[in-house]
């Protein structure tokens, strides 16, 4: 997918009612419905011993504790668990999270105007040539520096990744690899292929290693650990999210990249219960993976909207489908991951180096920004605009079935003959976080690891300011109807941050700022 502006969906279940009664009075001693799965947020950042029993009175089944962050999962068909559970004094806060998620739409953000060029297809000398985003950030100039340690492990939450994928099997991971759909850790591969193509895409710019021709990531020899949150629709549910970052926390990875935002609400505003023990479940396991020294880098999304002056919130919730009312919202309410305290989050440009039309932006969470491309924004090196990176070969039939333009897909196989390895062009903040990542592997690489605060400096540091415009960003309107609207000086704004990443200053300049 190439955006994070969703097609919000949920799992249709009809709720049932199947109480057994007292005799002769109609009052029903238990509510039964669909099994549910819930977040419990304790009130402080551990579990009181009596967690599974407080869950199991009220009729759950604890599926994941996470003791270090105050947060369990469990599951019910007790129409009444979160009241119930909410009893206990030491509870915080319980969200129902079934039927909830973020979809992740195969296909352009809705403002997108078709290509009309043509691009060639199929085999072709060298997909490098096509990579302006990597030129863009002079990726090939900092890897004759280093192309990346093997010490160094990014973590890609997200759909999962094609780990058969030619140009990037070398790279992965299967000792750090795992799936959190529905919660629980499954470390079994097959459980973390990428059913989606969205997480093989985003691996690809960060860790594509390399394939006679093929295409480079940013980091050609750094290793990548899939993490998959996200399903095969491209649903991010809060369980699958929480239980990411505390995988990536305890298997101390340098680096995540995260091209989504998650569920149920796109804003979660904290003077609601259930938003805020969903916010705040999340918000512990970011800062548990950051406390681990996991740098933690997102994409600021694709609503082309202002997240440090958010006014209204038309995506939300998702639950029931189609159901979406319009509220208003304001600085008291945070999308996640992009909005997290200490996350280091990036909007988009195009190949002109200005704002992608469909990018985020805002004060004080915008970083930097990074390639994300835009189908409005055309050269000669790549004339629908977007970003090529990897994609699953088993994904792209039904790619191409959803009516996706064929000229964006490319074949290169092995010299031998051997595997082929597919990649498609994509546009979003999805594409721009993993440049980011992937630069901030590159530094753990020249300069060893680093925490998650200091790798923000360093990465600041290694950026190319960009005025804002002389007037607000062309004309494509945001979610308010509105032209988006750049504020700040050179130094730091609302468009692109601290400026444009650039891979070449992260290896040469860092060292200005570093001891080692």
């Amino acid at each position: 997918s190439d955006r994070l502006r969703r097609v919000l969906a949920r799992l249709a279940t009809p709720v049932v009612l199947s109480g057994a009664l007292i005799a002769g009075s109609g009052v029903p001693i238990a509510q039964a419905g669909a099994e549910s799965t819930y977040l419990v947020v304790y009130n402080s950042k551990a579990l009181p011993a009596g967690a599974t029993d407080t869950i199991r009175r009220a009729n759950g089944t604890m599926v994941a504790a996470y003791p270090e962050i105050g947060v369990a999962i469990a599951r019910s068909n007790n129409l009444a668990f979160s009241k119930e559970v909410k009893n206990d004094s030491n509870v915080a806060g319980v969200s129902a999270t079934k039927g909830f998620g973020t979809r992740l739409k195969k296909g352009d953000p809705a403002e997108a105007a078709k290509s009309a060029e043509t691009v060639e297809q199929g085999d072709t000398p060298s997909l490098t040539a096509r990579q302006w985003d990597m030129r863009q950030i002079n990726a090939f100039a900092a890897q004759e520096v280093t192309r990346g340690s093997r010490r160094v492990l990014v973590g890609d939450i997200d759909t999962g990744l094609d780990f058969t994928h030619p140009n990037l099997k070398r790279n992965v991971d299967f000792a750090n690899s795992v799936s959190c759909i529905g919660g629980t850790a499954n470390t079994s591969p097959a459980a973390w292929m990428d059913d989606n193509g969205h997480g093989t895409h985003t691996a690809g710019t960060i860790a594509a290693g390399s394939m006679e021709g093929g295409i480079l990531g940013v980091a050609p020899n750094v290793r990548i650990a899939a993490i998959k949150a996200g399903d095969a629709d491209g649903f991010f549910f809060p369980e699958a999210v929480i239980c990411a970052f505390m995988w990536a926390g305890r298997h101390h990875m340098d680096v995540t990249n995260n091209s989504y935002f998650a569920d149920p609400w796109l804003y979660n505003c904290l003077n609601d219960r259930g938003q805020k023990a969903i916010y705040d479940a999340e918000s512990r396991a970011i800062n548990f993976a950051m406390g681990k020294g996991v740098t933690v880098v997102a994409a600021a999304g694709n609503e082309n909207d202002d997240l440090g002056n958010p006014t209204f919130d038309n995506l939300s919730p998702d639950f029931p489908l189609n159901t979406n009312v319009t509220r208003t919202v304001d600085k008291n309410c945070f999308v996640s991951p992009a909005m997290v305290p200490g996350v280091y989050t990036v909007s988009a440009t195009g190949q002109l180096n200005m704002k992608s039309f469909y990018s985020s932006y805002g004060m004080p969470w915008v970083q930097a920004a990074a390639p994300g491309g835009d189908s409005r924004q055309k050269t000669t090196a790549m004339p629908d605009g977007r970003v090529l990176s990897t994609y699953p070969a088993a994904l792209i039939p039904d790619l191409l079935a959803s009516g996706f333009n064929p000229n964006r897909v490319f074949k290169v196989c092995d010299e031998d003959g051997g595997a082929c390895g597919f990649y498609v062009t994509f546009q979003g903040t999805s594409m721009a976080s993993p440049h980011v990542a992937g630069v901030a592997a590159l530094i753990a690489s020249r300069f060893g690891h680093q925490d998650a605060e200091t790798m923000t400096q360093l990465l600041n540091a290694a950026t190319n300011q960009i005025p804002c415009p002389a007037n607000p960003y062309g004309t494509y309107p945001g979610p308010d109807g509105k032209p988006a609207h750049c504020s700040g000086t050179l130094a730091y704004n609302s468009f692109y941050g601290h400026g444009q990443i650039d891979a070449l200053k992260a290896v040469t300049e860092s060292s200005d700022q570093n001891n080692e």
